[in-house]
């Protein structure tokens, strides 16, 4: 237990700490000094390819998706509506509340500097997961992520890498623990709004969870329903509340780069605080870089490797730019005097009373179980490919793991285990670095395959 701790520190915990005007102090965890300077790089490399090809990215998600005789296979929008089921779960709710709670309105700023900058992590790691990617026997249409193109870095032909098992296995200590989380949010948010017994929560969770992840091919076309509606209708209200509020934007607004500027935080001692909440909510919502969305991204049946990468881009966008920032608006346009000593999903459920009234509170218990219930179906997915690469193609081993996430989501609706909890995150970490330790030298040819397709596709467009 003291030897998880000490990872666990290793990896969440300030590694750096650096001084800052009027006693201030930036902490830097190790993950944070791996995820912002490799973006900036990423960004520098492909020419900021975010800002440059943005249109493109829309273009691409608008376009006519793969032949329907293909039923095994996944669309490129399909990959990226199973990452958005991934990446806008529990922290687009709770992590924004967390931001901006610890650092104000001026976190938000830093969240979405943090997701520009990872739209660039997020391109390389998905669009290799696409030059890397290969059949898949169990499933049908394709498979990858980070274990296979690692695989390839350090052990070519061979049957495995040690690096690559690691973070497979990373990966599937995390979404065991994901899966706790996400059982343990939903049942008290059904406690709460309508004294829903964690039992009936587990019921409710679990048997539908059962019945779509262990069928073959139900998964995607589950999400393909489920995503587009709650992330549309969540966008919807968050408009009616931003037109209902128009007048008080300019002041939002102003507060927003205020306080992630200024000088009353910074002499405050705030300013650390301010930065550091954006950053690290914006960096861990998106998961770009920890190697989780590349496992969807390499099951894309597209034409060009590049096009996954640009969706997956997008992807980041809308987790952050779009969505978390929902979050951040229907908090700041209520009354500040409403918001004191509130904190967590508290602080969001005052917010949208205040808001709707008393349905607002119902909204974000049924938003949370959409967001928290996707979010498990799309871990599962991700799962697929690393069970397979330790495992080998077999069912029984796809089954085992699948029944044990369904435990732990069971178990999370029931009690809370933050030794679990911890799991999960020490796992998403040493994905991060495993993941980071192949991107980094192997971001060339995600460069290289950017470059043919500005030469060979794009030029057809025009």
């Amino acid at each position: 237990m003291q030897l998880f701790q000490m990872v666990y520190n290793f990896l969440w915990g300030d590694l750096i700490t650096l001084p800052l005007p009027g006693g201030s102090t930036l902490g830097l965890s190790l993950l944070v000094i791996l995820l912002i300077p490799s973006g900036i790089y990423f960004m520098f490399i492909t020419k900021f390819m975010p800002l440059r090809l943005f249109p493109e990215m829309l273009h691409i998600a608008m376009e006519k998706q793969i032949d329907p005789d293909k039923k095994s296979s996944v669309s490129g929008i399909e990959a990226l509506i199973v990452s958005t089921a991934t990446r806008v779960g529990m922290g687009n709710l709770v992590g924004v509340v967390a931001a901006v709670s610890a650092g104000g309105a001026g976190a938000l700023f830093w969240m979405w500097l943090a997701a520009i900058i990872g739209s660039a992590t997020a391109f390389v790691e998905a669009t290799l997961a696409q030059i890397y990617k290969e059949p898949d026997p169990l499933y049908g249409g394709y498979r990858g992520g980070p274990a296979y193109y690692i695989h390839h870095l350090f052990s070519g032909r061979k049957k495995k890498s040690v690096v690559a098992i690691l973070f497979a296995l990373s990966g599937l200590l995390c979404w065991c623990g994901i899966s706790q989380v996400i059982g343990n949010s939903v049942s008290s948010a059904f406690d709460n709004a309508f004294n829903i017994s964690p039992l009936w929560t587990a019921v409710i969770m679990c048997i539908p969870g059962a019945y779509i992840v262990m069928k073959k091919s139900v998964t995607v076309k589950v999400l393909n329903i489920i995503v587009p509606i709650m992330a549309g209708f969540y966008i919807l209200l968050t408009l009616f509340v931003i037109i209902n509020n128009f007048t008080a934007l300019p002041s939002v607004f102003s507060r927003i780069f205020t306080e992630a500027f200024g000088l009353r935080q910074a002499l405050a001692g705030g300013f650390g605080s301010v930065l550091m909440n954006g950053v690290k909510r914006g960096l861990f919502s998106n998961e770009a870089g920890s190697g989780s969305a590349p496992c969807a991204a390499a099951s894309a049946d597209v034409d060009h490797p590049v096009k996954s990468g640009l969706l997956q881009s997008l992807g980041v966008f809308i987790d952050t730019i779009v969505i978390c920032s929902c979050t951040a608006f229907v908090m700041l346009l209520a009354p500040k005097e409403l918001m004191n000593g509130l904190s967590g999903m508290d602080l969001l459920q005052a917010a949208m009373k205040y808001h709707f009234g008393e349905a607002g509170v119902i909204f974000i218990a049924v938003t949370l179980w959409l967001f928290c219930f996707s979010t498990f179906l799309g871990i599962l997915f991700y799962a697929r490919s690393n069970v397979s690469y330790i495992f080998g193609d077999n069912w029984t081993s796809q089954t085992i793991y699948k029944a044990i996430a369904l435990v732990n989501l069971f178990i999370g609706c029931l009690a809370a285990y933050t030794f679990v909890w911890d799991l999960g995150d020490v796992g998403i970490g040493l994905m991060t670095i495993f993941n980071m330790i192949a991107l980094i030298p192997m971001s060339k040819e995600a460069v290289a395959s950017l470059k043919d397709y500005e030469k060979n596709k794009l030029p057809n467009r025009k």
